[in-house]
């Protein structure tokens, strides 16, 4: 897990995966996060996360959403080694005030 003060100083060293559906990633997601739907996650994560050593947190909604544990679960599967969960999800963050943006 990561609190929402720690993504937030860390934002720029980490890799983000939203892991909702693609409108709903489209409509709202954190700054320079890639969507991974649970359904694609062994599709799609190589192409868009090369790096197995990189520092990659998974989030989903909001704390009531579980789809970031089972895509965290398949990152670490396949691999990847320092995979964390935001379990306040995009609900808390626009909670804090903090920014989200669209994708065009």
């Amino acid at each position: 897990m990561i609190p929402r003060e720690e993504l937030r100083e860390r934002l720029a060293e980490l890799t983000l995966v939203d892991t909702q559906h693609p409108n709903a990633f489209r409509r709202r997601h954190l700054p320079g996060a890639v969507n991974i739907p649970a359904d694609r996650a062994e599709a799609l994560a190589p192409a868009l996360l090369p790096d197995l050593d990189a520092p990659i947190v998974v989030y989903c909604g909001s704390w009531l959403c579980r789809t970031s544990d089972r895509v965290a679960r398949s990152l670490r599967t396949l691999g990847y080694v320092d995979v964390r969960i935001y379990r306040g999800g995009r609900a808390d963050w626009r909670y804090a005030g903090l920014p989200l943006v669209r994708s065009t």
